[in-house]
C-alpha cells in the first residue's frame, strides 16, 4: 500500500515538474531601431531591467542601426556586460544592420545572431561632418583606441579579432554568412523562434554577470515581447540627423520670423517647439534631460500666457509641450512596454490632466492676476481726474459729491450752482478738494 501510494507521488511529480520549469523559462524580446543616442541607453537599460526583474532566460535584442554617438555606445556595452541575464543581439530585420556603434555592442553581447540578407561592420570612428557633407576624420590617436577597444570586445568573447579590427583599418564590411563563417557571429536565424531553436544549447560568449557562462535553454521557451512606448516612437523619428537638422533649422526661422512680425505669436511659438524638438533629435539628452527641457518650455508658454495673453496660443502649445516632457520625464518604469501596464496608463491621465488644468489656471487665473496688478489704483488724487460723482449736497459753489463711494469736498469750476443729485465729472484736483463740471456742461464745452 505505501509502495502504491509513494509511487503515485513520484508520477504526479514528475509531471508537475517539467510544466514548472516551462513556466519559468522566458525569454524577452525588444527591438531597437535608429540611431545609437542617449535615449538608446534608456531603452537598454529598461528593457534588460525588465527581463532581470522576471529572471528571464535571456533578452533578444533585435537591432537595426547605422551606427551613433560613441559614449552612448560605450554605456550601452557596459550594461550589457553587467546584466544579469544573457543578452543575446539578433540585427534584423532582413535588409537590416549593425553598423558604426552597432557593431561594437553587438561584439560585447552575450551571442550575436544575425539575419539573412543583413551586414555588421564599417565602425571607423569620424568626428562629424563638414559644412560640405564631406566626412571629418577622427585623429590618429582617436583611431587607435577604437582599434584596441574593439579588438578587446572581439578577444573576450573569443569571436575573430583580426576581422573585428579590419571593421575599422579598412572600413569592412561582412553579410551573415561571412560572419558565420568569419567567428564573428555565432547563428543565422531567420526570425526569434528558429533562433531559439538553433542558440539552444549554446554557451554565452562572455560570462553573465555573478553566473560565470551559461548554457542556454531557449528550446520551447514562452517568449515575451517588450513593445516600444510612444515617446520610443517620437524618438526614432527626431533622433534621425536629417529631421533634427531640418526641426534646428525650421525653429531659427519661425523664431526670426516672429520677431520681425510682433504681434502674431505663432511663427515663435512653432519655431520654439521645433527648435527645442531639434535639440533633442541631436541625441545629447537622455530622456529625462529631454522631459526637464521640454516642461520647462511649457512653463515659458504658460507664463507668457499669462502676461501676454494670446487667445489661448500660448495655453495649447504649453499644454502639449507639458504632456510631451511628463511622458518622457516619468514613463521610464518597465511596465510601459507590457500590455498590462496599469501603472503607466494611470500616470499618462494624470499627465495629462494636469497639463491641461495648468493650461487652464495659466490662461485665466494667472492673466487675471496680472491684469489686476496692471490696473491702475482707483484711490489716487491723480486718478480721480476724469471720475463721474453724484453731488449729495449742492454746490453754490461749494458742496460736497460721492465719487467711487468716498465723499468729496468740491467746487463747481464756474462758480455756479449744481443741484443735489446731479451728475459731475472731476476736472481737476486741489489738495482734498475737487473741482467739478456738470456733465452736461463737460460735453457741451469739448
Amino acid at each position: 500500500m505505501r509502495f502504491k501510494t509513494a509511487l503515485i507521488v513520484l508520477i504526479l511529480f514528475a509531471m508537475l515538474l517539467p510544466t514548472a520549469h516551462a513556466q519559468g523559462n522566458t525569454v524577452y524580446v525588444a527591438k531597437i531601431d535608429g540611431m545609437i543616442t542617449g535615449y538608446t541607453v534608456d531603452q537598454f537599460d529598461r528593457y534588460i531591467t525588465e527581463a532581470e526583474k522576471a529572471n528571464a532566460s535571456a533578452i533578444i535584442i533585435e537591432l537595426n542601426t547605422p551606427g551613433g554617438r560613441a559614449d552612448a555606445m560605450q554605456e550601452i556595452v557596459m550594461r550589457i556586460q553587467n546584466a544579469k541575464v544573457p543578452v543575446i543581439i539578433y540585427v534584423y530585420p532582413s535588409g537590416g544592420m549593425a553598423a558604426s556603434a552597432g557593431t561594437y555592442i553587438a561584439l560585447g553581447s552575450h551571442l550575436i545572431a544575425m539575419a539573412p540578407g543583413t551586414v555588421i561592420g564599417a565602425c571607423r570612428p569620424i568626428l562629424g561632418y563638414g559644412a560640405n557633407g564631406s566626412i571629418v576624420e577622427a585623429p590618429p590617436k582617436i583611431v587607435n583606441f577604437y582599434i584596441a577597444y574593439l579588438r578587446e570586445l572581439a578577444e573576450m568573447s573569443g569571436r575573430n579579432a583580426t576581422l573585428a579590427e579590419q571593421f575599422i583599418t579598412e572600413d569592412r564590411s561582412v553579410t551573415s554568412q561571412e560572419a558565420l563563417k568569419y567567428g564573428v557571429i555565432e547563428v543565422i536565424a531567420t526570425d526569434v523562434n528558429d533562433l531559439l531553436q538553433k542558440a539552444d544549447g549554446m554557451e554565452t560568449k562572455i560570462p553573465v554577470k555573478d553566473r560565470g557562462k551559461v548554457v542556454l535553454h531557449l528550446r520551447d521557451a514562452r517568449v515575451v515581447y517588450l513593445e516600444p512606448s510612444f515617446k520610443d516612437t517620437v524618438i526614432k523619428y527626431i533622433t534621425d540627423p536629417t529631421i533634427a537638422y531640418v526641426l534646428l533649422n525650421l525653429g531659427f526661422i519661425g523664431l526670426i520670423f516672429g520677431f520681425l512680425t510682433p504681434g502674431w505669436h505663432v511663427p515663435e511659438t512653432i519655431g520654439a517647439i521645433m527648435l527645442v524638438l531639434g535639440l533633442i533629435g541631436l541625441g545629447y539628452f537622455g530622456y529625462s534631460s529631454a522631459g526637464l527641457l521640454l516642461i520647462a518650455l511649457a512653463m515659458i508658454f504658460f507664463i507668457a500666457e499669462a502676461l501676454t495673453p494670446t487667445f489661448g496660443l500660448f495655453t495649447v502649445a504649453g499644454t502639449i509641450t507639458f504632456i510631451l516632457g511628463g511622458t518622457m520625464l516619468f514613463g521610464k518604469g518597465g511596465g510601459e512596454y507590457l500590455v498590462s501596464g496599469a501603472l503607466y496608463e494611470t500616470l499618462r491621465i494624470i499627465i495629462i490632466v494636469m497639463a491641461i488644468l495648468l493650461g487652464l489656471f495659466f490662461a485665466f487665473g494667472a492673466a487675471a492676476v496680472v491684469r489686476a496688478q496692471r490696473k491702475k489704483p482707483e484711490a489716487g488724487k491723480e486718478e480721480l481726474v476724469g471720475a463721474e460723482g453724484k453731488v449729495i449736497q449742492e454746490l453754490n459753489p461749494e458742496g460736497l459729491v460721492r465719487i467711487h463711494g468716498e465723499i468729496w469736498k468740491a467746487i463747481s469750476k464756474d462758480g455756479s450752482r449744481i443741484p443735489a443729485g446731479e451728475k459731475v465729472r472731476v476736472v481737476e484736483v486741489k489738495g482734498l478738494t475737487l473741482i467739478v463740471s456738470k456733465e452736461g456742461d463737460l460735453d457741451g464745452g469739448s
